[in-house]
């Protein structure tokens, strides 16, 4: 399939891309101190847990998780509800990516408009 051209008049510049890049990278780590301050104490203990950040992908918020070893794995998947419903302050449409230490393959992904509202672990 062949890319229809477009002169360079309708292309961004070098200049206005690279602010954008940089706009972005500011927003996604505003959402990342944000988000963190807006979960609960215990929640905040399992982000410690593992590596987790913010990266906007086409315009889709999206909280990806690494987990070191399988009791944050665990955790953090119990807690998902939560994570989605403290993600919707921050975004209508956003995704949840969790890698877990012993798949080495492809994360698990769900976009938070899939995930039923419910009562997560760390409640109590």
């Amino acid at each position: 399939m062949k890319q229809p051209y477009l002169s360079p008049d309708d292309l961004p510049t070098h200049k206005t891309t690279l602010i954008s890049e940089i706009l972005i990278s500011q927003l996604e780590e505003v959402t990342k101190k944000s988000f963190y301050l807006a979960c609960r104490h215990k929640v905040r203990i399992l982000l410690s847990s593992c590596h987790w950040y913010f990266k906007v992908n086409s315009g889709i918020l999206m909280l990806i998780m690494v987990c070191h070893d399988i009791e944050s794995y665990q955790n953090i998947m119990m807690n998902v509800p939560y994570l989605a419903s403290k993600l919707k302050l921050f975004a209508n449409h956003a995704k949840i990516s969790i890698s877990s230490p012993v798949n080495e393959g492809m994360p698990w992904v769900i976009s938070i408009n899939q995930i039923l509202p419910g009562e997560d672990v760390s409640s109590t």
